[in-house]
């Protein structure tokens, strides 16, 4: 019997998720939880076999949680669920430990061989989504780079990004150009729009 924790912050979602994984009947569900902060709570009091994880949580994201877990309960193996599939969080999935991302649009049948399958030992990239992790190639922007200009992408005014990093107004309008120019954009909305839907930040 392989014991699954199931994480998602949308209950709709995690309760059909829980339905379908109900189902089978090799899997017992042995926690849920809906926030990252309690994923990982749940996830050290019952030491699932395979914990299924959304990638945007509250508090610690999906990544983060992962990243965590591998650290402190290494038995437990990470799948990151998502409708977020872009090439940069199958990346940072994968570095931080994960051993399955999985879009929601996975079949029902899919769904359960990939639990199957990450908890014998294996691991599973949807592949149209693997393919476009390696045409889309590594973020050219730096960690500083990438934190400025997720800031920009609510749209706040160059004062205030440099307020929330502790950094210069034009110590940020440096880096949001250096972005700008890596990612080859007319402007700093452009640069967001591209980052975002290479999944870079």
């Amino acid at each position: 019997m392989t014991r699954l924790l199931v994480v998602d912050d949308e209950h709709l979602i995690r309760d059909a998720i829980i339905g379908l994984l109900d189902l089978e009947e090799d899997f017992e569900i042995v926690g849920r939880a809906a926030s990252g902060d309690e994923a990982l709570a749940t996830a050290l009091r019952v030491r699932p076999d395979v914990a299924l994880l959304d990638l945007q949580l509250p508090g610690p994201n999906g990544i983060e949680v992962t990243r965590r877990l591998s650290a402190e309960l290494p038995d437990c193996r990470c799948i990151i669920v998502t409708s977020h599939a872009r090439p940069g969080y199958l990346k940072s999935a994968l570095a931080a430990g994960a051993r399955g991302f999985l879009p929601k649009t996975a079949s029902s049948r899919t769904f359960a061989e990939v639990v199957r399958s990450v908890a014998a030992g294996g691991r599973y990239v949807d592949p149209e989504l693997a393919a476009e992790a390696i045409s889309a190639g590594d973020s050219p922007l730096t960690t500083r780079e990438s934190d400025v200009l997720a800031l920009a992408r609510d749209g706040a005014p160059v004062d205030e990004i440099a307020r929330r990093v502790s950094l210069s107004p034009g110590t940020v309008r440096n880096y949001l150009a250096a972005a700008i120019a890596k990612l080859g954009t007319a402007n700093r909305h452009e640069a967001v729009r591209i980052a975002a839907e290479r999944g870079w930040i």
